[in-house]
């Protein structure tokens, strides 16, 4: 305790990290029947978090090397494991922004959340998943991180089953717990394979360690792999990407924070917090690449068809966690940890801008919310175009830098189509984004969609009224988040040189074909690179424009191309069905097959062995009664008998 007090850092990491879970415990047992006590009580945890995490930030940003608290946890004969904490530009960066993101979705909840039953219970989940959010950030060891990724899962089911009374938050709360294991599997795998290769799962060790060629390349090849399964979970990469349009069930603060701004990144810190280890293998990062791109493609072909508000910023999730993924995979350690650090503001800020309108018409199809008067709500319409306009990477919004920095690492690798790939992206990440803008701006027609495979509505109805104070409670922290969407990416000089420079030099220099691939994206506006900054903004102008001609003038039908095609309409609209292959290998596979095997199994083998024995002991039961008829004489002459046999049996 004397350490903790004297040590400001420890002190503040550990207040941080810790009250969050205080908090949760707090709400759980004693604040429950109480809702504003308990969001008291939670908001307050969060806004030390929040103080910690600022000052860490302040106090280590030219530490110049790593900072790192640890004590020994568990312990054999060949293996350590240790638990605490690691204070390096990367975990400081995300730690900040977990702790952001959480407290304005947390002040936001306070008006969208208001006359909720589940209340309390809301915050104490929050309250959770910021912990475990937190930890896992700081985590010194991958065994520390496996844990809190676990807890962090299990928030996520939590939270986005919040409403376990409807049954479709129900099985989307089980859908995203149960395909987020199956990546989570490999992950572990992966641990394994590197516990037994290397015996040591600290990760400035293994960074280290991959980086001088300490680890054979079988090893790091096997381990990349399966621990990026992980990542293809948690930040819904192809083929496991259709939990994260199911999750947005949960109420849309909690799409905000889970879906869009933290919980989905893990998948992607993960990858850039053991970046030199995935470097060192050329065939993992030439997969990752290829997944990164799938994923983007896909993703924004099903958002060009939803009508559903909060699915298309699901999938523009999808498609920016595999922008990220192909920066880094490209090499671009930067470029993928910066648009990790932009995709956060701006994607918050397009979900809770969705959440006021879904909180005043209690509906998520856009041309519902445009023909009862949406574009009348100044403050969230204009932060939502604010955040578009990011998300489609124009300039002077942040986007635009983090998606040029991809681009210019895409541009410095050898094969071009990956290239073209990613311009594609931005073309199309332009045309739905504002599709739905001009669906709201510019009402018109009737409301009937093209073909039977449109959205459904949802409603998340709240008592409370609107206006006053729960107006304010949602519109502040979303001009909070317009404001830094405008202004962060004029802070990309001083980002990169924190995430590079100094103690992040060891992440950006693991493998020398990434370093120099980075290297020609940070140059940034180098004569090569201004036809490619024009290029990139005139490809997200014509997705504005396309999307104008379609949806947003006058005359605009506002059905839009691919309402002439049908056939392409379904397979967009059915998620290209992956959902269908998934039931039809579960109902084929799995139910009939080894489910069906295995009940037989236990109906035949296991049970009808069980009713044999039964059956056995029971028969011979009644058989040895008659050994016993409770008769003197019947007894003597058993004995008589038996006695006869034993003399016959010695005299021959």
């Amino acid at each position: 305790m004397t350490e903790l007090l004297k040590d400001p850092v420890l002190l503040a990491v550990v207040m941080g990290a810790t009250l969050p879970f205080l908090a949760m415990a707090v709400i759980l047992i004693f604040t429950r029947h109480n809702p504003r006590l308990s969001s008291f009580i939670s908001i307050s945890a969060v806004t030390v978090s929040v103080c910690a995490a600022l000052y860490l930030l302040y106090k280590l940003h030219a530490a110049g090397r790593p900072v790192q608290y640890q004590t020994e946890w568990l312990s054999s004969d060949t293996l350590v494991v240790p638990f605490g904490y690691l204070l390096d530009p990367l975990s400081l960066l995300m730690l900040a922004i977990v702790a952001c993101i959480s407290f304005l979705v947390q002040v936001y909840s306070i008006g969208y959340m208001a006359g909720d039953t589940g209340y309390s219970r809301y915050y104490a989940f929050q309250s959770l998943f910021a912990w475990a959010m937190m930890n896992m950030v700081i985590a010194p060891g991958m065994f520390q991180l496996f844990i809190f990724w676990e807890l962090v899962g299990l928030a996520s089911y939590l939270l986005i089953g919040f409403y376990y009374d409807k049954e479709s938050a129900s099985q989307a709360g089980k859908k995203a717990f149960v395909m987020t294991r199956l990546g989570d599997l490999g992950f572990f795998l992966g641990l394994i394979v590197l516990t037994l290769g290397f015996g040591n799962l600290g990760i400035l060790d293994l960074n280290e360690a991959a980086r001088t060629h300490q680890i054979s390349q079988l090893l790091m090849t096997v381990s990349a792999l399966l621990i990026f399964g992980g990542v293809i979970g948690k930040s819904a990469q192809f083929p496991l990407l259709t939990w994260l349009p199911d999750a947005m069930e949960g109420p849309t603060p909690v799409s905000a924070l889970l879906h869009s701004a933290t919980m989905v990144a893990a998948g992607v810190y993960m990858f850039s917090r053991i970046f030199p280890l995935f470097a060192a293998s050329p065939d993992a990062m030439a997969m990752a690449l290829a997944i990164g791109t799938a994923t983007m493609l896909l993703s924004s072909t099903m958002a060009m068809v939803t009508y559903d508000i909060k699915q298309v910023w699901a999938y523009s999730t999808i498609s920016q966690l595999g922008f990220m993924v192909m920066a880094l995979a490209a090499g671009g350690y930067f470029a993928g940890v910066f648009h990790l650090t932009t995709h956060a503001g701006f994607k918050a800020l397009l979900f809770l801008c969705s959440g006021i309108f879904i909180h005043e018409y209690h509906s998520n199809d856009m041309r519902l919310i445009g023909k009862g008067g949406g574009r009348r709500l100044m403050i969230p319409m204009a932060c939502m175009t604010v955040g578009a306009l990011a998300l489609s990477g124009l300039p002077p919004f942040s986007g635009f830098f983090s998606k040029e920095a991809i681009l210019g690492v895409l541009a410095a690798h050898p094969n071009k189509l990956w290239l073209a790939a990613g311009l594609l992206g931005a073309l199309m990440t332009a045309y739905y984004s504002f599709r739905l803008i001009f669906f709201i701006l510019f009402p018109r027609g009737g409301i009937e969609t093209p073909h039977a495979h449109s959205q459904g509505h949802k409603h998340e109805a709240h008592a409370g009224g609107h206006g006053g104070l729960i107006f304010w409670a949602m519109a502040v922290p979303v001009m909070l988040l317009a404001t830094l969407t405008l202004f962060l990416g004029f802070f990309q000089t001083s980002i990169e040189h924190f995430l590079t420079g100094n103690a992040g030099r060891l992440a950006a220099a693991a493998h020398g074909a990434a370093q120099e691939a980075g290297k020609a994206a940070h140059d940034g506006h180098g004569a090569g690179h201004y036809a490619l900054l024009v290029f990139a903004v005139c490809m997200a102008l014509g997705g504005l424009g396309w999307a104008w001609v379609e949806f947003g003038r006058k005359k605009a039908a506002q059905v839009g191309f691919l309402g002439r095609f049908p056939r392409v309409w379904d397979l967009f609209a059915e998620r290209w069905y992956l959902d269908r292959l998934y039931r039809r290998f579960l109902d084929r596979g799995i139910y009939a097959g080894i489910t069906s095997l295995l009940t037989r199994n236990d109906r035949r083998v296991i049970d009808g062995g069980i009713d044999g024995l039964c059956f056995f002991t029971v028969t011979g039961g009644r058989l040895f009664s008659f050994l016993q008829s409770g008769m003197l004489q019947y007894n003597l002459l058993v004995m008589i008998g038996g006695v006869g046999v034993v003399v016959l049996l010695f005299l021959v």
